[in-house]
């Protein structure tokens, strides 16, 4: 008889864990104001974008891509170290994702982390199946700022009399 009374609480347990419900989906409106970041960033507002990314995820904190978002428009404010971070953030949630990795190793390459960047590549590569076009940005970005490293000149000595 106790057997009996278990088996549908067991059941309903079961499949409570095997299908959550639709977690896997966002919510419609962390969708409509992530969308809303990415045209902000696109009309040149990265404050906006920042705003409506941070709303997103206040509404629903597993949208990958409002961490994203957010990232992308701190590297257009000229802030490589909390684009990082957003990177990160993004990535932890979705270690495969290709173009947090290609952000990130940007942002990594603005701060002088050229190698932590060229690890991003090997994982973006590692990734891809047929088009590899983040990696090859990517090591154009590396390039070019090892390029204008070595163009730099040192600073002059600052002599004393």
């Amino acid at each position: 008889m106790r057997v009996t009374l278990l088996l549908p609480i067991l059941m309903l347990a079961t499949s409570a864990m095997a299908a959550p419900g639709r977690d896997d989906q966002l919510k419609p409106v962390s969708l409509q104001l992530a969308a809303a970041g990415q045209a902000a960033l696109a009309d040149g507002k990265p404050q906006d974008a920042i705003d409506s990314f941070e709303a997103a995820l206040a509404s629903d904190p597993r949208n990958v891509a409002a961490f994203a978002g957010i990232a992308a428009a701190y590297e257009k404010l000229g802030l490589p170290g909390k684009a990082i971070k957003y990177y990160r953030e993004a990535l932890a949630m979705n270690p495969s994702d290709i173009g947090a990795l290609e952000g990130q190793g940007r942002a990594l390459v603005a701060r002088g982390a050229t190698a932590r960047a060229q690890i991003n590549v090997a994982r973006i590569k590692a990734l891809c199946k047929t088009d590899c076009s983040a990696a090859t940005r990517l090591e154009g970005v590396i390039a070019k700022a090892s390029q204008q490293a070595s163009v730099v000149p040192a600073k002059p000595a600052i002599e004393r009399n």
